[in-house]
């Protein structure tokens, strides 16, 4: 499952242009995940102040995706780019123990949201390829995912810097979409 499965379900031929939301907490690898499905170079990436739109052309979809900054002082400003959001992308820096009640809270609020309500959600477990990452499995269990009931769900064991795990959500993606819509 990928993606590019769940958008081909949500979406018709001649309706293949997607809007992802690209969130998660500073320094969790939004923008490098990014330039990764981007095919760009990630060797200068610099903190998001604000946002970042990139399209991008995948097995015949067009994906528009909003990677918005994840300071503490951005993210009340996140609500504006909810609507119309077709799938939320939520990346976690899974080697960061410090800060993860932090970003489960952040994740159970957006839950929350109306303007998201039934909007399939794909996380990234980010920096697999780090030693004290947590397991993609293991963040699902302790984020209390299995809870979620209104909304297509996926977490996908990743690294932005190696690139492991991307193309697979690709897939992932198009088959939540497809199966809410």
């Amino acid at each position: 499952m990928g993606l590019l499965s769940i958008l081909r379900r949500l979406k018709q031929p001649q309706d293949q242009e997607v809007r992802l939301l690209l969130l998660g907490l500073d320094n969790a690898g939004k923008t490098t995940l990014l330039k990764q499905l981007a095919a760009e170079d990630i060797s200068h990436i610099t903190p998001t102040q604000g946002f970042n739109i990139k399209s991008v052309q995948s097995s015949g979809f067009k994906l528009n995706v909003w990677d918005i900054g994840g300071q503490r002082k951005i993210r009340p400003y996140w609500k504006n780019y909810f609507e119309n959001t077709d799938v939320l992308i939520y990346v976690i820096d899974s080697s960061d123990n410090k800060r993860f009640e932090e970003t489960s809270l952040e994740l159970s609020e957006l839950l929350e949201e109306g303007d998201l309500a039934a909007v399939p959600l794909l996380i990234f477990a980010n920096k697999q390829d780090l030693m004290t990452a947590m397991p993609a499995s293991e963040l699902a269990e302790s984020l209390n995912l299995h809870t979620v009931r209104d909304r297509m769900w996926q977490v996908q064991a990743c690294s932005a810097i190696t690139a492991e795990g991307l193309q697979v959500n690709t897939t992932m993606c198009k088959h939540l979409i497809t199966a809410i819509h």
